[in-house]
């Protein structure tokens, strides 16, 4: 499914609660953090946590490139993501999506012209900064997420 977005079909279990495309693209668009799985050298999973952008096609994460999690994903692409929210168990719900990440543009951003990162910057600048332009500091770089799979939860859609 790459380069697709994952829909209804991926998803085998859970279909009544799971988001509709809309709903996914929503949630995606509003939650500020998520968790990024990686895998190490040893195979052991590492998990972080992650500004990130969702660009209705794919995350964008924000990472600084000096980061056991960065130097994971160089080597080994393969990640997962969650992105959760809600607090009463009746209000959980949350969007998991897996793939390879990408290291797209320089590494680390210094904000040299780059048209694949004006939408995910512009993006990531108001969500964060309330602002139009991405502030960049030379330490962080940007990685694309574009699902191969995604699996969705919304808890508030169970009867009762």
């Amino acid at each position: 499914m790459a380069g697709t977005r994952p829909e209804a079909g991926a998803q085998r279990r859970g279909r009544r609660i799971m988001m509709t495309r809309d709903e996914r693209d929503a949630f995606l668009t509003a939650q500020r953090t998520c968790r990024i799985a990686t895998v190490g050298r040893d195979g052991a999973p590492h998990i972080g946590a992650l500004w990130f952008a969702w660009d209705g096609t794919a995350l964008w994460l924000y990472s600084i490139t000096r980061s056991k999690r960065w130097a994971q994903v160089r080597a080994d692409p393969r990640v997962a993501v969650v992105v959760d929210g809600g607090h009463a168990y009746g209000e959980l719900r949350g969007v998991e999506l897996t793939g390879r990440a990408t290291l797209v543009g320089e590494a680390p951003r210094t904000g040299e012209p780059c048209p694949e990162l004006a939408v995910p910057e512009r993006l990531f600048a108001a969500k964060y900064f309330g602002t139009a332009e991405m502030p960049h500091d030379g330490r962080h770089a940007w990685l694309r997420l574009t699902p191969e799979s995604a699996v969705s939860w919304d808890f508030r859609k169970l009867p009762g």
